[in-house]
């Protein structure tokens, strides 16, 4: 077994266009700088690798640029590589997102930096121990969704304060899932972690910062750790602390907590030097929703459109046209796995609901998902969520899937590792 890390600064020059708030933003601060983090492992002629970028998403073009280049440099199978956005809403615009337009040179400059990182982690292989630990965290997220008495579920906005409020829709995924690697002289050579949260600091502001992910890494780094990849789950439902108790947790401590679990996780973890490595991918066709009036006007049941109702309008051409023309949206589902492990890559803003059936129909290997990987179709709900209402389910430009694609996802993923 080796493993090899490396990363690369993907830090936006000032001016670039934001994203995450789905209006025209442009970066005016850079708050801290943002990263491209790569992990490889090779056993014998079989490899695979991981890619993290500190962005809001990956588009399937970027992911296939990526790969392409990494396979034609490296002769390193690029069908075995996941790139994978932490899903931070204060970077820059990788991809149209409302009023946000995606910046093309930053993406070409990134994509550049993200395969010469990858040459790197390469090149930096050698013979390791590798092992796989989780530990529980419950102060840090939330499940976003509160229900009213009238059935309909409110996401932004006045939660349990507002006079109807029942109760929280559904759960959260506490796992915190740590993949290790070490020399084989016992020296940590980097980390993956897997944890389940919306990194939604700083996004309506001008400033530029790679939130808790990069808050995270920073203080793995602080504590001897000289490599972490952070990889975020099935969060389309899931957001930072806990408003029904009073906790705001900042960005700096979401990441040095999570910092603290997974040095809690290593402590206790056991290594193995020859780990079989194994990957498979799967694309699917996911129906979108129906393009009913009530939907088009955003007054369907439920209905709740976010930061500038306006601009679902502005793009709901484009969007109807793209859904006449294509019929089904495609989505890649991708396995990786390291031993027992299996990293599951769903191109999603996936609702946690959906991440804990994977985890739970694929026992006894231990799955991580991994959303936002590999592409964005946006939000994927649950049939529920659908019939209730709120901002995740208000159809717009990210929010095009029907109801049934989050079981075609899981269904496909379940069957990848289970075979």
């Amino acid at each position: 077994m080796q493993a090899g890390f490396a990363a690369t600064e993907i830090t936006p020059p000032l001016g670039t266009q934001k994203i995450g708030w789905i209006i025209e933003l442009k970066i005016e601060e850079i708050m801290d700088p943002l990263f491209a983090r790569i992990a490889v492992f090779e056993n014998g002629d079989d490899r695979i690798g991981l890619v993290q970028l500190d962005t809001l998403s990956v588009r399937w073009t970027q992911t296939d640029q990526i790969r392409r280049k990494v396979q034609e440099r490296y002769n390193f199978p690029g069908s075995n590589v996941m790139v994978v956005a932490t899903h931070n809403h204060a970077g820059p615009a990788v991809a149209n997102c409302g009023d946000a337009r995606r910046d093309d040179e930053y993406i070409e400059t990134m994509v550049e930096k993200v395969v010469d990182a990858f040459g790197e982690a390469l090149g930096r292989l050698e013979a390791a121990e590798v092992g796989f630990n989780r530990v529980f965290e419950f102060t840090l997220s939330h499940n976003r969704r509160t229900v009213l008495r009238d059935g309909t579920t409110i996401t932004h906005g006045a939660g349990f304060s507002h006079p109807d409020a029942l109760y929280t829709e559904g759960p959260i995924d506490p796992e915190v899932g740590v993949l290790a690697a070490r020399s084989t002289g016992g020296d940590l050579l980097g980390a993956v972690v897997n944890f389940t949260c919306h990194p939604v600091h700083h996004g309506g502001g001008v400033g530029a910062t790679a939130g808790f992910p990069g808050a995270f890494s920073k203080s793995m780094e602080e504590k001897g750790c000289p490599s972490s990849v952070f990889l975020n789950g099935a969060s389309g439902n899931i957001s930072p602390g806990n408003p029904v108790l009073g906790q705001s947790p900042t960005m700096e401590e979401i990441g040095g907590k999570l910092a603290e679990d997974a040095y809690r996780a290593m402590e206790e973890m056991e290594y193995g030097s020859d780990l079989p490595l194994c990957a498979g991918s799967a694309t699917v066709q996911l129906p979108y929703r129906e393009t009913t009036s009530e939907n088009i006007s955003g007054t369907a049941r439920g209905a709740q459109r976010f930061s500038d109702p306006e601009a679902y309008d502005r793009s709901m051409p484009a969007l109807l046209d793209r859904i006449k023309e294509r019929g089904t949206q495609p989505a890649e589902v991708q396995m990786l796995g390291i031993g027992n492990v299996r990293f599951i890559g769903i191109p999603a803003e996936y609702f946690v609901e959906h991440g804990l059936r994977i985890k739970e129909e694929t026992h006894p290997c231990k799955t991580l998902v991994v959303g936002h990987a590999n592409g964005m179709v946006g939000y994927v709900a649950t049939q529920e969520a659908y019939s209730r209402g709120g901002y995740e389910t208000t159809f717009g430009f990210g929010y095009r899937m029907g109801p049934t694609a989050g079981d075609v996802l899981a269904d496909t993923a379940i069957g990848l590792v289970n075979g």
